[in-house]
């Protein structure tokens, strides 16, 4: 390695990027469901139980079954109420509810036609949903394998903490993509295997618990009433969080969905939205 290598190198790993909190403010919520007003009202009032962190303020505002009777009537409805949050759950407006697969057309359909975030709830019918699911919103996890730098994620995870609750900042690396790369690396003969592998894991988890730690520098001078975990490793996604989700009681889980220009929702955040049925899901 040449003197301006290792200097660009010792340049870029001091490159440190920092926490910039802003508060998310909802004005207008939008509960979709397949029901009637009155088949809902049970659900409506679970809901702002549910979302009391949110306050007093944003307006309530429901989308019954009869409302829409297709995806681009739905759509046109909610471009119409203009929320800044929109709530439903799987499988809107079909039994497939009752097989663990897929999330449902119109939801399938409503997460990547709007930027509005979409949390979406087990369906009231499944019997999927864990006992504590609904209950409040005392522990909040953030889910992603690239937590550096993304301060949305991080914004929305801290607001819809509960005061005095927990906010877990998690960064899982696949397991299964290191290794690939891993694989690779050990065909070059130049470089030393053992050495390259400690050294890029290492690095790799570095980045996002030195930015956790800016996150919670930040939240506490801000005096934000919520107390912020990590959690940072290697794994296969999916296994960890079903274990987190159990071990911690976690309440929400909040994840990003869309990736760059893409009209479609990114592999992992999918088969994360499919798997992880069993408490609320925060789309952004």
């Amino acid at each position: 390695m040449t003197r301006i290598d290792t200097f660009e190198s010792v340049f870029k790993s001091a490159e440190k990027p920092v926490y910039e909190y802003e508060r998310i403010e909802f004005a207008r919520v939008l509960v979709v469901t397949d029901l009637s007003d009155d088949e809902a009202a049970p659900l409506l009032g679970q809901l702002r139980g549910f979302l009391s962190v949110l306050g007093d303020d944003p307006e309530w505002l429901h989308l019954a079954g009869g409302d829409f009777a297709s995806i681009g009537q739905l759509l046109e409805q909610v471009e119409e109420a203009a929320p800044d949050l929109i709530v439903t759950y799987r499988h809107l407006h079909s039994s497939a509810w009752q097989w663990p697969h897929g999330l449902g057309e119109y939801l399938d359909v409503l997460a990547q036609a709007t930027d509005v975030p979409v949390l979406v709830l087990p369906h009231p019918d499944s019997g999927r949903a864990l006992p504590h699911a609904m209950a409040n919103t005392d522990c909040v996890m953030a889910i992603t394998d690239h937590l550096t730098a993304d301060a949305r994620l991080v914004d929305h995870a801290l607001r819809f903490t509960a005061p005095s609750g927990t906010c877990w900042l998690t960064h899982i690396e696949s397991r299964r993509g290191f290794d690939h790369f891993q694989a690779a690396i050990e065909r070059i003969p130049e470089i030393d295997t053992d050495d390259a592998r400690g050294l890029i894991e290492a690095q790799l988890l570095k980045q996002p618990r030195d930015y956790i730690e800016s996150c919670r520098a930040v939240v506490e001078a801000q005096a934000v009433t919520v107390k912020i975990e990590a959690i940072v490793t290697m794994g296969d996604r999916i296994h960890e969080y079903q274990s987190l989700i159990e071990d911690h009681h976690v309440d929400m889980l909040v994840l990003n969905t869309l990736d760059g220009d893409q009209l479609a929702m990114h592999g992992q955040a999918y088969s994360l939205a499919v798997e992880l049925r069993a408490i609320p899901l925060l789309m952004l």
